[in-house]
């Protein structure tokens, strides 16, 4: 039976229009549009009490630098631009401080590369350490090698899924601080270089066909100056 209502076309219940008398106006305004409406006006409202109530308890003597080092643009502070805020000698000085740092942490990255590198097995097919045994003589000697060559070799044991698991993420991670300690070794480098571009002294930035062995990185010649 509702299937027969729903094939009945059934009239468009239209909204209200504007009367004529009010076209002047504009459109109707309906419950939806009065709620928005409503919803701004109160948010309006309220910012306007929380100002006055930060003008009435501001204190008239209150000063800090800001007032006088900064505009509003749009109704956002903005901070004046300082230019050569820091002097050359400052700015060498925390150019030293950053790459103090940068070397820091990529002789922190070599140390642990260093550790994970020797208690892990980097090869598969030769054993991490190597006993060396000293004999009196040949047979003894004979004996040993025998003992050598009938042991059971390392790659070849059973390896559990949860070490071998930890074994993996430890690979992993290998690469992962490889990749980083050589990330930080270029920055470190192009720092430097900054560093040395700042200093006094006549220099020049040499051609492709000037540099012995190029390797697409810039080299800069210095030229002599006179000690006094």
């Amino acid at each position: 039976m509702s299937s027969l209502r729903n094939a009945v076309p059934r009239p468009a219940h239209k909204e209200r229009s504007q009367p004529q008398a009010r076209k002047r106006y504009g459109l109707l305004e309906k419950h939806k549009d009065y709620v928005i409406r409503a919803k701004a006006y109160h948010q309006k409202e309220d910012i306007k009490k929380k100002l006055k109530q930060k003008a009435a308890f501001k204190n008239p003597d209150e000063f800090y630098f800001k007032m006088i080092n900064s505009k509003t643009v749009d109704g956002v502070h903005r901070p004046k631009e300082e230019i050569n805020k820091y002097s050359a000698e400052e700015l060498m000085i925390m150019k030293t401080q950053d790459i103090g740092y940068v070397f820091q942490k990529w002789q922190s990255e070599k140390n642990k590369i260093d550790k994970l590198t020797a208690s892990l097995q980097c090869t598969e097919d030769q054993p991490s350490r190597r006993h060396v045994y000293f004999a009196e003589d040949r047979k003894e000697a004979r004996e040993l090698e025998l003992q050598a060559k009938s042991k059971i070799d390392i790659s070849a044991t059973y390896i559990p899924k949860d070490i071998k698991k930890k074994m993996d993420r430890s690979y992993r991670d290998l690469e992962a601080r490889k990749s980083r300690a050589k990330d930080l070794e270029k920055l470190y480098m192009d720092m430097s270089m900054q560093k040395e571009l700042q200093k006094k002294g006549r220099k020049r930035k040499l051609r492709e066909d000037e540099i012995l062995n190029p390797n697409g990185k810039p080299v800069y010649k210095w030229k002599a100056d006179r000690k006094r």
